[in-house]
């Protein structure tokens, strides 16, 4: 019923934004595939890919990163705990205990080398950022998504366990009108 009273322009519009924004997601699915399997040197498998309607749930160890320019958001790369133990350990070549501060400096590159990625891919497009610090997520429960910016959890199945990445992103409207002005 409505998408018989839904005109065929609206219809378009939504779909042309969906895929607008699966261009934007998609470095970032690439990015994180590559890194991970190279840096575990194993197979990675994109398993479950959804959509987050609700606040983000911290998975484990969980580092964001900001992004600010013409798209704007947040990416999240969350671990679980024993999965972040066996990461940090195969990068430090030694066993490390929970505790240890590696493992939060591990995540934490991690992200930077998905976001670097795909945010090359993305410049190559014309597209600009600016990339703030990783910062540990310490509380359960994150903010909310909104109207204008959907989020996306993947689940990267590995050797080592599950990889956890929420993207976030929206267009900076005042910088796309910016840039549709220009005529670029």
């Amino acid at each position: 019923m409505y998408w018989a009273k839904t005109a065929p322009s609206r219809i378009r519009q939504e779909r042309e934004s969906n895929s607008m924004k699966m261009e934007l997601i998609q470095p970032f699915i690439n990015a994180a595939d590559a890194v991970l399997s190279q840096g575990l040197q194993g197979n990675t498998k994109v398993g479950n890919l959804t959509m987050e309607e609700e606040a983000y749930r911290r998975k484990g160890v969980a580092g964001m990163i900001a992004l600010t320019g013409d798209i704007e958001g947040r990416i999240i790369l969350d671990l679980e705990p024993q999965t972040a133990v066996k990461v940090a350990s195969h990068y430090a070549g030694a066993e490390l205990p929970e505790s240890d501060a590696l493992i939060k400096e591990t995540i934490f590159e991690l992200a930077n080398q998905v976001v670097g990625n795909a945010i090359s891919a993305l410049n190559d497009q014309g597209f600009h950022f600016r990339v703030h610090p990783p910062l540990l997520l310490t509380a359960q429960e994150g903010d909310k998504t909104s109207e204008d910016t959907e989020a996306l959890m993947i689940c990267f199945e590995t050797t080592m366990g599950n990889v956890f990445m929420n993207v976030a992103l929206r267009y900076n409207k005042k910088r796309l009108a910016d840039h549709a002005a220009l005529g670029a």
